[in-house]
């Protein structure tokens, strides 16, 4: 096991994601009485939205957990890459936000690939304070992730976010569906550790993070998500390959135990696991300067024998806004679903049908 000295970076005006800084101190006297900060409107999030080809009750539970929140959730099966319910479409189709903190899971699989760290090599971001991946995910640390991003360069870090979709449309003929975009140089301010840890110079949309996490649950294959919009195209539904992403063999592995430390002590324990069905997830929090808009993210999937779901939780907002909170409406998704049994076997249930045509990978 190695140990790493991370190279001395001045991010102090990086906010964090729950980890990596200090908290500043409360003070236990205040000779003025603050103000409650006003609820944002309700909102109809579903306003417009067609459901004709969803999976209604996966809908049923995804529009329960969301409330009237200004936000979107994009719920995939990660074996097929078929969109069961997409919930407020017109923001999930939009052309995309800082993907904030969820940007460390592009960070955590090139530098796996490219060797630039190994899971359990520990890297000092202090003197007596120290992390390594599983530690780092799970806590969302961003000195760790500025440091990778460092000895990663811009060059590497765009070729492998490439590969995993984001700059890029994820459906396949979704109408309206506009993609993000990649940087075409590291931030002038922050550089690749701004980068490479709130994810400054991207620009994602929930169907293309969807999309990267249905890559990672199901092994490494990223799927064409396709979104049917009648019970017809439902049931006549036919996975397609877009590439299988070469990535290094250990790569994917490595990176679940700390997508599944956010869960159990890190920054997305709000999505509580349900009996027996863990989740595994990646939390992201920070502020989109272009809209002022805090974000709130979580890109998650549950381990399970039947059923395996990718959910993606994106908040818009104010200051309540955060990747907990998107955790727990995650949450509350998979612990809904649950309590119908809805992840258990079902011989009943009608299987997809097996891959048809596959795509030439994309360089």
């Amino acid at each position: 096991m190695k140990t790493l000295l991370a190279v001395p970076l001045l991010l102090l005006f990086m906010q964090s994601n729950g980890a990596g800084a200090t908290p500043a101190r409360k003070s236990t006297r205040s000779s003025t009485v603050r103000k409650k900060r006003p609820l944002p409107p309700p909102v109809d999030p579903t306003e417009g939205d067609n459901v004709d080809g969803e999976d209604l009750v996966i809908r049923r539970a995804a529009v329960a957990a969301l409330g009237p929140v200004a936000g979107s959730v994009v719920v995939v099966d990660p074996n097929t890459g078929r969109i069961l319910t997409m919930v407020n479409q017109k923001l999930a189709l939009k052309s995309g936000f800082i993907p904030c903190s969820t940007i460390k899971l592009v960070t955590s699989l090139a530098a796996l690939s490219e060797h630039v760290v190994d899971k359990d090599d520990w890297i000092y971001i202090g003197r007596y304070t120290r992390y390594n991946l599983t530690t780092a995910l799970a806590k969302s640390n961003n000195q760790y992730f500025a440091t990778l991003g460092t000895r990663l360069g811009f060059d590497r870090v765009v070729r492998y976010a490439q590969m995993m979709g984001l700059g890029e449309k994820a459906g396949l003929d979704i109408p309206d569906e506009q993609p993000g975009w990649i940087a075409e140089e590291p931030p002038k301010v922050g550089g690749m550790g701004l980068m490479t840890s709130f994810g400054e110079g991207f620009s994602v949309t929930p169907l293309e993070l969807a999309a990267l996490v249905s890559a990672i649950a199901n092994g490494g294959t990223l799927y064409y998500l396709q979104y049917p919009r009648t019970e017809a195209e439902a049931e006549n539904f036919a996975p397609k390959v877009k590439r299988t992403l070469e990535l290094s063999t250990s790569g994917i592995a490595d990176i679940r135990d700390g997508m599944r430390g956010a869960v159990d002590f890190g920054t997305a324990r709000r999505a509580a696991d349900v009996p027996d069905d863990p989740i595994f997830g990646k939390t992201g929090t920070c502020t989109d300067f272009k809209s002022s808009s805090h974000m709130g993210w979580f890109g998650s999937f549950n381990e399970v024998g039947q059923h395996q779901l990718v959910v993606v939780v994106m908040l818009t907002g104010g200051h309540e806004v955060g990747g907990g909170v998107a955790a727990g409406v995650a949450g509350n998704i998979y612990r809904a679903l649950s309590e119908q049994s809805y992840f258990a076997a079902d011989t009943n249930r009608p299987r997809l049908p097996e891959i048809t045509s596959t795509a030439p990978a994309a360089r």
